[in-house]
């Protein structure tokens, strides 16, 4: 019921009101992650030189460098993407462009976007039980890349759905009225223009995995290899587990070489978030509509 005695604002104040609110809001998102950064990077750069980024760790990881643990890193997530991405982008092709929608097409897009819900500690247990002990790849390179991908392929086909989506409906019938082939408008119309999409969510799904530990606890990661991988079934270091080891698990470890460990995986992630950043400008520019 209106009430005559409720004072009414006017459309300035209102408008300063929520601007005041909104940028509240951003603010308490923004200021922890940046303090999170400052702390690690002001505890941890003491520790970064060409020395600890490209030898091996030495007494019991007390000293020395993690040169293993970020190539661990990087084969793993490299080979995670490399399956993912194009299996991802030709499952969204197929629901967005080929599937009727039916009952089936409905029940499938449902289990994708539960399945980006799931813990990852459970597509690390299901990882150890069908790669590691079931198809016999054992702990290795190979089994953490596989778990790592199929706990991806739900973001990835979302994300390359919503790109397909966003191409405009007539491109496609344009194309079709000339002649072109559906296979074919994809491959040279739609495609090409929702490759800035695809590739963000591909990145930005890169460095989601990157710093994942569960996964590869169970599948791919060791407590200490003194060697550098030399093919796909060999265990590797890798740097999430690499920090909890050396945070939780060895005694008097120096505190610049934990923030040390901690700074470079963050340098890993915006580097790639960054990286995304760029593409999807760069192709943004390319897009002709």
């Amino acid at each position: 019921m209106y009430n005559k005695n409720m004072i009414k604002l006017s459309p300035k104040l209102s408008q300063k009101i929520m601007y005041v609110v909104l940028a509240l809001s951003t603010a308490i998102v923004i200021i922890p992650v940046l303090l999170i950064v400052f702390i690690i990077i002001k505890n941890g750069w003491s520790a970064i030189s060409w020395e600890f980024l490209t030898s091996m760790p030495t007494d019991g990881m007390r000293a020395g460098g993690i040169l293993p643990a970020i190539l661990g890193t990087l084969s793993i997530v490299a080979c995670a993407i490399c399956i993912t991405l194009p299996v991802g982008v030709c499952a969204a092709i197929y629901l967005n462009e080929y599937a009727k929608d039916n009952l089936l097409t409905r029940i499938i897009k449902l289990a994708i976007v539960n399945l980006a819900g799931v813990p990852s500690v459970v597509y690390g247990l299901f990882g150890m039980g069908i790669f590691v002990m079931l198809l016999g790849f054992g702990v290795s390179i190979i089994a953490g890349a596989l778990t790592l991908s199929i706990m991806e392929l739900p973001v990835i086909i979302t994300t390359a759905r919503g790109a397909l989506n966003s191409v405009p409906y007539s491109f496609r019938e344009a194309s079709w009225s000339l002649g072109v082939s559906k296979w074919q408008t994809i491959r040279r119309i739609v495609l090409p223009n929702a490759l800035p999409g695809i590739m963000t969510g591909a990145i930005l799904s890169i460095s989601r995995i990157s710093g994942e530990t569960a996964p590869i606890l169970f599948t791919a990661a060791a407590f200490y290899v003194p060697h550098l991988p030399h093919s796909m079934f060999d265990q590797v270091m890798a740097l999430p587990y690499h920090l909890y080891i050396i945070s939780t698990q060895i005694p008097n470890m120096p505190k610049n070489i934990i923030f040390g460990t901690a700074l470079v995986l963050l340098m890993m992630v915006l580097s790639m978030s960054l990286f995304a950043i760029v593409a999807r400008l760069y192709f943004r520019k390319k897009r002709k509509w």
